[in-house]
């Protein structure tokens, strides 16, 4: 499946005219209007008994890490939830799995717009959405969350990095963070210093570390159905 936006961006540019050391310089305006467009693959998961009922459902969106950007949608699959589901695994919720273009981060406008396109087509508890993800997937989940600081019931980033300037936005979010202590691509600090920030701001945060692990904590993250039955306890209500 794809979805695809596009942006429109406004922006103005200020010019001179320099003539000589006498003459004033005389300030213009420049407008024009560029249209962005951005598209995405996405996997997704419908629990076995969306059919059977009509009730809604949670959904989890999931992010990916940089190793599975581009085209080819079945390289989102190696790792995390959709590897999880690919194996045979059954989820109690929606799960959506979008691809990362090729040489980009996540983009948050996007990643609205994909939110916004499910739970236009499909039964969403608007109540029960959470977002996940590891590496540069976790770095999305950080921003996707401040970005929209009242979407998310929980999240969970794994191995990821965010701006702790920023972290106190999403105080209210219920988070447990991942991180592996030898991590020797995204550093533990990166992870510490969010989690330090948030609770000089009360947040409600958990905090794992994996004294072993180095860059691959998510395996351990999502082979634990703890973290799912954590999810699910929070809601926007």
């Amino acid at each position: 499946m794809k979805i695809v936006i596009s942006i429109f961006l406004a922006f103005f540019m200020m010019t001179t005219s320099l003539f000589s050391q006498l003459q004033k310089q005389t300030s213009h305006t420049f407008e024009k209007e560029i249209k962005l467009t951005l598209s995405a693959n996405y996997l997704l998961y419908l629990p076995k008994d969306y059919e059977k009922v009509n009730d809604e459902f949670p959904l989890v969106l999931f992010l990916h890490g940089a190793g599975e950007r581009g085209t080819d949608v079945e390289k989102v699959k190696v790792h995390g939830l959709p590897r999880l589901i690919n194996e045979g695994k059954d989820f109690p919720f929606i799960v959506v799995s979008p691809q990362c273009p090729e040489d980009m981060f996540w983009n948050t406008d996007l990643l609205t717009a994909l939110l916004d396109e499910i739970e236009d087509n499909y039964r969403v508890d608007k109540n029960r959405i959470y977002v996940t993800g590891l590496s540069m997937g976790g770095h999305g989940t950080w921003s996707l969350a401040i970005a929209q600081p009242h979407r998310f019931a929980a999240i969970a980033p794994v191995c990821g990095w965010s701006n702790p300037t920023m972290a106190c936005t999403i105080k209210h979010v219920p988070i447990w963070v991942f991180h592996g202590a030898k991590d020797n691509v995204v550093p533990l600090s990166a992870s510490e210093q969010m989690v330090e920030k948030l609770k000089s701001c009360n947040a409600d945060v958990k905090f794992t570390i994996y004294p072993e692990a180095n860059h691959d904590s998510w395996t351990e993250t999502y082979n634990n159905d703890e973290l799912y039955s954590w999810l699910l306890q929070h809601s926007l209500k």
